[in-house]
């Protein structure tokens, strides 16, 4: 599996994962809200729902993988068992690299950008 592929498959699930401190900063960047209302929604979403954010990522990956198969033909359980390998091989290096992905997109890239529009400290 190439990279690009890799890629295809997890931008969206890490995009929807971390929703929960994109979306103040997206409400504020549009001119929708204000700072202090970005932030308090920002320690609400991550505080209260974090999970429910995960969760919701983790259902985007699922749901990419299955359409990243079902594109490339494999459409029931006898195609699944003659490509097992590949498909367990496929969910691991994408669970891997949505969980890194995740990791660096919210606490770095999102948090820089928080940080710059003084969202929080």
């Amino acid at each position: 599996m190439k990279l690009k592929e890799i890629l295809k498959l997890t931008w969206l699930p890490v995009v929807g994962a971390s929703l929960c401190c994109l979306s103040p900063v997206i409400i504020v960047l549009l001119g929708l809200g204000t700072v202090s209302f970005g932030t308090s929604l920002a320690d609400s979403f991550y505080g209260d729902y974090k999970w429910a954010f995960r969760a919701f990522g983790a259902v985007l990956l699922l749901l990419s993988i299955i359409f990243y198969y079902r594109g490339k033909g494999v459409c029931s359980l006898d195609q699944a068992k003659k490509h097992r390998n590949e498909i367990i091989n496929t969910v691991l290096i994408s669970l891997l690299v949505g969980v890194l992905g995740y990791v660096f997109f919210l606490y770095v890239v999102v948090h820089y950008i928080g940080v710059w529009m003084g969202l929080w400290v």
